[in-house]
């Protein structure tokens, strides 16, 4: 099974760090924030795809020295197609689904293996898994309602008066019939949460996550996440290589 970080996102909110460092190297403790998912992700994938774009040749000299490097599959976009549009232009690399698409600019203690399990046992119907949590800046994020199945029939992205605190976690598991539907989008950019996502409401299985997750989108949510993880103990780093 294969999986795609989405990481090629610019970081203006993160300016002045991002004038420098691209967005999925924040460092969280000292470490850069795609290791941390990288760390997560396998082994359970078999390979995992990054896009960049700014900053791109640094993303690449880092996953040069990863101890993972030999599985991973860098993609360069000189125009930024949007988290959408690097799924439709690298449809032949994702091959059959399920895929694990992830916005890498979050720092999640999600457990995969768990997320593929509840895709496994997902309702009747539905094409696309998404990892949710409750989110204490409901306006910033897209705000769902579920049915007693803990299934999508309503999406808000990022409206000023949302009807809950239950919020995307930007990570899923995703089928073909999404992928090919992707795939016939048109346009130079294409978005998850804008054009892909409500067309699939009622097909969405939700599952929320009771642990740690946050969108790293501005400096304030950097400091919070370097001071939550302050009080982590740190991974033995003699078992990542």
């Amino acid at each position: 099974m294969r999986a795609v970080l989405l990481a090629a996102g610019v970081g203006s909110r993160l300016r002045p760090l991002t004038d420098t460092t691209p967005k999925c190297l924040a460092p969280v403790l000292g470490r850069p924030l795609i290791d941390y998912w990288l760390e997560r992700l396998f082994p359970c994938f078999e390979r995992v795809l990054v896009n960049t774009h700014h900053l791109g040749g640094t993303v690449r000299a880092h996953i040069a020295h990863s101890p993972w490097r030999e599985r991973i599959d860098l993609v360069h976009e000189d125009e930024l197609l949007g988290t959408a549009g690097t799924l439709a232009n690298n449809r032949d690399w994702l091959g059959e689904g399920p895929v694990l698409v992830a916005h890498a600019d979050n720092l999640t203690d999600f457990d995969p293996e768990a997320f593929l399990a509840a895709h496994c046992d997902r309702p009747d119907g539905c094409v696309m898994t998404m990892l949710t949590f409750e989110t204490d800046a409901p306006r910033t994020c897209g705000i769902l309602e579920l049915d007693e199945r803990a299934v999508v029939q309503g999406f808000h992205e990022k409206v000023e008066d949302p009807p809950g605190v239950l919020a995307n976690a930007a990570v899923y598991l995703i089928e073909n019939e999404v992928l090919d539907t992707i795939s016939a989008l048109s346009g130079p950019v294409l978005d998850l949460s804008t054009q892909v996502i409500p067309e699939f409401v009622g097909r969405i299985f939700a599952v929320e996550h009771r642990g740690y997750h946050r969108d790293i989108g501005n400096l304030a949510s950097l400091a919070k996440a370097n001071a939550d993880f302050a009080l982590r103990p740190l991974p033995d780093q003699s078992k990542l290589s």
